[in-house]
């Protein structure tokens, strides 16, 4: 891979990694699940759109979750008697095909677009607003999707995962903390809330360390982050395993930590499984552990398909149409109107135990600035252990850290 290549694939990873840490091409006839069903309600219509076969942040996963739910559900009853039809969209990285597949989704007249990945929020959502169709848990990899009023995001996105991520770190014993993350602006964002949480948690404001886009050797940024620090952070997307590979060569025994989708199960197996240096890192989530029973039915929908269970984009993916399907149950007739305002008005949609209730009033949202649709402000607090993610401690649930950030806010 030539350098300049090499740049544009980590920058769209580090990309992801600020708002997760995770077909049929537009322009054509959508493409969507031939499998038949004896169902004989009205088919209900959504679409998913999703980068494959690209460089970049390819998610083909969400693709296979969406098209495995519609599977699972036309088995269970449908939605209201009806079958579910997935139509999806490959939006390749490019502005340009996002912005493709929103107009095919306000021309085939989609009821929702749902649990989609896109980096191009800007350019989707005014077409999907105008047309009135709610854009329902995108993986929050977007500005837009935390502004605009017809986004419905089901986590809380960077600043909640990170706040959290700082408050995991400090409550876990790390008084100096390091976190490294490539030098690029959307990557100062985990840093700003990494420190809020670190802080609001009574400790001390991490190092920031930034790595060169075109650097293969992270030798000398291991050696900076573990000088004088007991815990690092390690915000490096797909391309963290660099950096755990020059920790290993380096023998340093610092803690190390990060948010979900960057320190992973395949990096444990692949440096020592249960004797990896990642056994017992401080690892932090929208949702809980795949371990957990609330996971059972998605478990059982993606046995035996390519699918990461442990992927932040794939488990939004099936987060996003539970709760598409939990609203659509409380509505007389399934419009895009109608279930914006069951949206918007509801007091809490379940997604089995997931994510706490789900809303999104004026009363819930938080009160930062360009940020103000995001509603769920709870994480998890995970760890690896035996080689897998697990929670952090028996018994653990959902933290919120909504007071932090308002406070934030605030000040």
């Amino acid at each position: 891979m030539n350098d300049t290549r090499r740049r544009r694939t980590i920058a769209a990873s580090c990309l992801a990694v600020t708002g997760v840490l995770l077909a049929a091409g537009c322009g054509g006839k959508a493409s969507g699940s031939s499998t038949e069903t004896s169902l004989k309600g009205a088919p209900v219509k959504v679409m998913v759109w999703t980068p494959e076969n690209t460089q970049g942040s390819a998610q083909p996963g969400v693709r296979l979750t969406a098209q495995a739910y519609e599977k699972w559900i036309n088995a269970n009853g449908g939605i209201k008697g009806g079958p579910l039809k997935v139509l999806t969209c490959n939006e390749k990285n490019d502005p340009d095909e996002a912005e493709k597949c929103a107009q095919q989704a306000v021309a085939e007249k989609v009821v929702a677009v749902v649990g989609s990945y896109s980096l191009a929020g800007d350019r989707y959502m005014p077409i999907l607003q105008k047309a009135g169709i709610p854009y329902l848990g995108g993986t929050g990899v977007s500005a837009a999707e935390f502004s605009n009023p017809l986004s419905f995001p089901v986590n809380g996105g960077t600043p909640v995962v990170f706040a959290a991520h700082g408050r995991q770190l400090v409550q876990s014993g790390c008084k100096k903390i390091s976190g490294v993350r490539y030098d690029v602006a959307a990557a100062a964002v985990v840093s700003q809330f990494l420190t809020l949480g670190a802080v609001s948690a009574g400790g001390a404001p991490p190092k920031d360390l930034k790595v060169p886009l075109t650097a293969t050797d992270l030798a000398p940024q291991v050696a900076a982050a573990t000088k004088g620090s007991d815990c690092v952070s390690v915000i490096l997307g797909t391309a963290s395993g660099l950096f755990v590979k020059a920790y290993v060569q380096s023998g340093a025994k610092t803690k190390l930590g990060s948010v979900v989708g960057n320190l992973t199960p395949e990096l444990a197996a692949s440096t020592g499984g249960s004797g990896s240096p990642l056994e017992g890192a401080a690892i932090t989530g929208y949702y809980p552990p795949t371990s957990d029973p609330a996971w059972k039915d998605f478990l059982a929908a993606t046995k035996g398909k390519d699918i990461d269970a442990t992927n932040g984009a794939n488990a939004t993916t099936w987060v996003a149409f539970k709760v598409f399907t939990e609203a659509a149950k409380k509505l007389p007739t399934l419009t895009s109107k109608a279930l914006v305002k069951e949206l918007d008005t509801t007091a809490g949609i379940s997604t089995g135990g997931l994510t706490p209730p789900l809303t999104w009033s004026a009363a819930t949202a938080l009160p930062m600035k360009g940020l103000n649709r995001i509603h769920n402000t709870t994480a998890t607090e995970l760890t690896i252990r035996d080689g897998k993610i697990e929670w952090a401690k028996s018994g653990s649930t959902f933290v919120d850290v909504r007071k932090a950030l308002t406070a934030a806010s605030a000040g």
